[in-house]
């Protein structure tokens, strides 16, 4: 064709220029259409119900999942058996569903939306699988779970602390839950002692089960689309799992993570967490405020009160300056006083906080709501 142009005119090259741009524009057409042939195939469904008119709300987390290929990478690295019941959370129109119950006994499937409940009845109605699928219509956070063995799912974003959190600390028993979570939050939730991002919520997590990353999920996967990436991990509960008090290591790690990268004695110097854990640690001893300190005068005491406080206060802050020493001294003798909570390994927090517990320092409230896994 080159040698071809060498002998044209000027008006047969625009001419042969033009034929040839139409020619380009003409296969990249075919091969758009090519494209979006394959991609509808892998959409199937659930992109005709968005054109249909089904809303799906970003706020609440609707993004489905539509790439055929992984759904099956997901079922397949889930290790689903023919004699498992897999709990699903957030199934949407049932593109994960159709997958799972293919290769399980049977699926429990937590749907709070109505429309998608009725879409899923009727998909699984039409495949024949009705007799597999129980459907629970309900907040998945205000449910209490039948009996599962696995959990596959593709979390809702705005629930994932707290759903894994039910997950990893409830009561039921299950092999391992392969979740598909914002990429993030997965890498959060990844995080080893040592790591810039190591946080509360990978060892409040890990403390009971082991993370293990699977694969990233890009968002042009999704119908919408979000506005990030996602990862999908494997969450496999450890067989032995120290003996501690949930509660109180949930608090004791909100302490220690607040300020991550502190170093401990600074931490624990500070007034008012000081005065803050005197007064917890006062109450799960069964005494007040100012009872520790031998110097306060009790109620048999000859010394009169002027009325405005002063002997109360004098009292409180001696309690605290005894109290403080008493917390440092706990971190220096045993050596965690210069050691930052970011670089400490599960063992190493469980024996700080059985250390201050011996000595009678508490972090939970008792009267207080149950602790979440992250927030402060």
């Amino acid at each position: 064709m080159i040698l071809r142009l060498k002998n044209q005119t000027p008006g047969k090259i625009n001419l042969t220029r033009s034929y040839l741009s139409s020619l380009v524009s003409r296969r990249d057409s075919h091969s758009h259409d090519r494209r979006r042939r394959g991609y509808e195939r892998d959409v199937g469904i659930e992109e005709k119900k968005e054109h249909d008119g089904l809303f799906l709300c970003k706020s609440k987390g609707q993004h489905l999942l539509t790439n055929t290929r992984i759904l099956d990478a997901i079922v397949r690295c889930s290790d689903v058996r023919p004699t498992d019941t897999v709990l699903e959370i957030g199934p949407g129109t049932g593109n994960l569903t159709m997958k799972l119950l293919e290769a399980a006994q049977d699926v429990v499937a937590v749907e709070l939306d109505k429309r998608m409940v009725e879409i899923l009845r009727k998909r699984v109605s039409d495949h024949g699988f009705a007799h597999k699928l129980t459907i629970i219509q309900k907040d998945v956070l205000k449910t209490d779970f039948p009996q599962f063995d696995l959990v596959v799912a593709n979390i809702p974003y705005n629930i994932s602390s707290p759903l894994v959190a039910k997950l990893v600390y409830g009561s039921n028993t299950f092999r391992s839950a392969t979740l598909l979570l914002q990429k993030e939050f997965s890498r959060r939730l990844l995080a080893n002692p040592g790591d810039s991002d190591f946080n509360r919520l990978a060892v409040n997590v890990k403390l009971v089960a082991d993370v293990k990353f699977v694969m990233d999920v890009s968002k042009r996967e999704f119908v919408p689309p979000p506005k990030v990436d996602s990862s999908v991990v494997m969450i496999t509960p450890k067989e032995i799992i120290p003996d501690v008090n949930v509660q109180e290591w949930l608090a004791f790690t909100r302490t220690c993570f607040g300020k991550k990268n502190k170093t401990l004695g600074s931490m624990f110097r500070q007034k008012k967490k000081v005065m803050e854990l005197l007064s917890l640690s006062a109450g799960r001893n069964g005494s007040k405020v100012g009872v520790m300190n031998q110097t306060c005068g009790d109620s048999d005491s000859d010394v009169e009160e002027d009325g405005d406080g002063k002997d109360d206060l004098l009292c409180l802050d001696t309690d605290a300056s005894m109290f403080k020493e008493r917390v440092i001294g706990i971190l220096r003798t045993n050596g965690f006083e210069e050691k930052r909570p970011s670089k400490l390994s599960h063992s190493e927090l469980l024996h700080v906080l059985s250390l201050f517990n011996r000595a009678g320092v508490f972090f939970h409230d008792i009267t207080s709501l149950p602790l979440d896994l992250h927030e402060s």
